[in-house]
């Protein structure tokens, strides 16, 4: 998948931190600690499936993955694709739809006891209101981005073609779907205000997938900067708390106590709107280590030595706090980058460094292995991500 990650200001300067730095003392339920697969994991010189066993051996259970739409449905009918293509496409409601890119990290991900948070988003040009240069475009219609959804589940829910069809993989359907990213930011949704357009296109995409999958989870897009107050606008909107079972943040923050102070205020907005009940997911925790190395500039750079503390620090933290903040889970952003100099923050923010071909693992590396396992009471973790041998 191509690179989908750009950022507007983000806050780094907090509250005080409210946060508990106790040690975690119980073993994390299963999926608790997740990452984010991105680019450049899938250039064809990356052996993805050998990626997928370094996770699990670094005690990831879980994957958040980008299903770019514009990807999967590129042409708005069967008499656009091109004949020398006409055999990866499959007709879907009337529209011709590939699997090819996202069967092989489903396949693989099941293959390994991975389960997978699928964040949806990237509208293709024939369904799509033109944005200004550098922005995301937005659907014309939901309807159409609620029938992807619907073609989506077909394939890779419970009851999904993508099972029936390899019937000797181990099934791990997708039942946590978020819908879309970032829609605070203008990047991602140029119509301002954001939060009227983004309810209404999460009210269409919630009952597909309820149609679809009555026991699938609807996650709202993960929300950075000010997100508990991003939250309260969404929430402002009539109906918008029944559209969705979960929320989602991306607490980017210089300090990992910072981390936790922004996912209690947000669990307070949850709170107070009587969501008490529904989980949350940080579904984006990083550090960039691109101090000193990138153009772009957020507060939160740090070195490579900073990057291991943090994350050392912030995986106890995370499970420490997991019950009082309804925390159901937390993805690293990311788990391989580029790391080239010159270029934006999170191009360093892999815990491997992909260069030429070559991947090497950074000192984050071994902290977030360390943290995960002991987090998971974990000696060392098989080829499946669902066992373990304990200490």
């Amino acid at each position: 998948m191509r690179r989908l990650r750009l950022f507007a200001a983000v806050v780094v300067v907090l509250v005080s931190s409210l946060a508990s730095t106790a040690a975690a003392s119980a073993r994390v339920p299963q999926g608790f600690v997740g990452v984010m697969p991105a680019p450049p994991i899938y250039n064809r010189d990356v052996n993805l499936s050998h990626q997928l066993d370094s996770m699990v051996a670094s005690g990831v259970e879980s994957l958040r993955v980008e299903f770019d739409w514009a990807s999967a449905q590129p042409y708005g009918s069967a008499a656009d694709v091109p004949r020398a293509r006409a055999k990866d496409f499959q007709t879907i409601g009337g529209v011709p739809t590939t699997f090819t890119v996202t069967d092989k990290i489903v396949g693989l991900a099941a293959q390994h006891g991975l389960s997978i948070m699928a964040v949806v988003l990237v509208t293709p040009p024939w369904a799509a209101v033109a944005s200004p240069a550098g922005n995301y475009n937005l659907p014309r219609s939901n309807s159409s981005f609620a029938s992807f959804m619907s073609a989506l589940i077909g394939r890779y829910g419970p009851r999904g073609s993508f099972w029936r069809q390899n019937p000797k993989i181990k099934r791990v359907p997708i039942r946590m779907w978020q819908i879309w990213n970032e829609p605070n930011l203008e990047l991602y949704w140029p119509n301002q205000p954001w939060a009227p357009g983004y309810v209404t296109m999460l009210r269409a995409a919630h009952d597909a997938i309820k149609r679809a999958d009555r026991g699938a989870s609807v996650v709202l897009a993960g929300l950075p900067n000010r997100s508990w107050d991003d939250l309260e606008e969404i929430y402002k909107v009539p109906g918008a708390s029944g559209l969705f079972d979960a929320v989602a943040v991306h607490p980017f923050t210089a300090d990992p106590k910072g981390v936790i102070t922004i996912l209690q205020l947000v669990r307070g907005v949850m709170n107070r709107h009587g969501d008490r009940a529904k989980p949350m997911f940080a579904t984006e925790v990083s550090w960039p280590s691109s101090k000193g190395k990138a153009t772009q500039f957020f507060g939160f750079e740090t070195t490579e030595a900073g990057q291991a503390s943090r994350v050392a620090s912030v995986l106890p933290m995370l499970a420490a706090n997991r019950r009082q903040l309804g925390l159901r889970g937390f993805y690293w952003y990311t788990w391989l980058s580029r790391d080239r100099c010159c270029d934006k923050s999170f191009e360093y923010a892999g815990l491997l460094r992909y260069s030429k071909g070559r991947i090497s693992a950074k000192p984050a590396f071994s902290a977030f292995t360390r943290a995960a396992l002991a987090l998971e009471n974990c000696k060392v973790k098989s080829s499946d991500a669902t066992r373990c041998r304990r200490r």
